[in-house]
């Protein structure tokens, strides 16, 4: 198993859509050379904010292959491979190319509403599939479960490939039991924008970034100014993204943040059903706080 460093801002890539609904390879393309040139740390292609269950399985294949080749290995990329068929991903992970691939992120069975033991056993069955590096996805808002900070350190201890979790469950309290109890090879990695600051001072390593498609040199700087332990110069940067973290999420991700891109002139503002815009109202709100933020950044 290839080591993988997961330490500061990974980027949750959205996927650009045209006006008819196609993928726009051309804008994702222009979009990860931004993030290149900005300073990610690393990747995360086909995740949650990439509207994946609406991707067919070969627009996901043209745009992993698209995101290698953009890359040339200069970061690492993490791919979303997930789902609530536990045989679906174990086959998955036994018989699909990963060559440019440098660790998988795998989220909590959604829809099914496993207990704990099944979703201890679902983990079991992938990381016994792969030698790839796994990163744990929790997030309850999603998948109508919380894995446990219980459960995250069972995995965590008995697995060696799984590497990290990233944590949006929003319990500041588990994520830090999750930080003080893991063994020394596994990592704790914010999933929500908005507390990741509080989560570093905890002891987390960084973030999966939604904000970080539109803003990937400001929070990124955030990001390695609370890892460097410069907490002072790292709240400033945190309040001064405050109301846009709110507005990015307030009718749903990845709506807000195409948003976003769509005013910096990166994509059109599209979404595939059943996910629709931002409302106008977060819309001019949004070209506000963007304008304001482009003076103070």
């Amino acid at each position: 198993m290839a080591d993988i460093n997961l330490k500061g801002m990974g980027v949750a890539l959205v996927t650009p859509f045209k006006a008819d609904e196609s993928v726009d390879y051309e804008a994702l393309g222009r979009l990860v050379d931004y993030l290149l040139q900005n300073g990610a740390d690393y990747l995360v292609v086909l995740g949650t904010t990439a509207e994946t269950p609406t991707l067919t399985e070969e627009e996901k294949d043209e745009i992993k292959k698209l995101v290698i080749t953009r890359v040339r290995r200069r970061i690492p990329i993490v791919l979303g491979v997930g789902g609530n068929c536990t045989r679906a991903i174990v086959e998955k992970l036994k018989h699909d190319d990963y060559e440019g691939i440098d660790a998988i992120l795998s989220v909590v069975p959604y829809y099914n509403k496993p207990s704990q033991e099944g979703i201890y056993q679902h983990y079991k069955a992938i990381a016994q599939a792969t030698e790839l590096p796994i990163i744990l996805y929790n997030v309850p808002g999603r998948t109508g479960v919380n894995m446990t900070a219980e459960t995250t350190l069972r995995i965590a201890r008995e697995f060696k490939n799984v590497i990290a979790v990233k944590e949006a469950s929003g319990n500041i309290t588990q994520m830090d039991d999750i930080i003080k109890n893991k063994p020394a090879n596994f990592n704790v990695i914010s999933g929500d924008d908005g507390i990741t600051f509080p989560l570093i001072t905890l002891g987390a390593i960084g973030v999966i970034s939604v904000i970080g498609n539109a803003f990937p040199r400001e929070f990124g700087r955030m990001v390695r100014l609370g890892l460097a332990g410069d907490y002072e110069s790292a709240r400033i940067i945190h309040h001064r993204f405050t109301e846009l973290f709110s507005l990015l999420f307030v009718d749903g991700n990845p709506a807000g943040v195409k948003s976003m891109l769509n005013m910096m002139g990166f994509m059109e503002n599209k979404l595939r059903l059943p996910l629709v815009p931002t409302r106008i109202t977060t819309y001019e709100r949004m070209r506000e706080v963007l304008n304001a933020l482009r003076i103070k950044c």
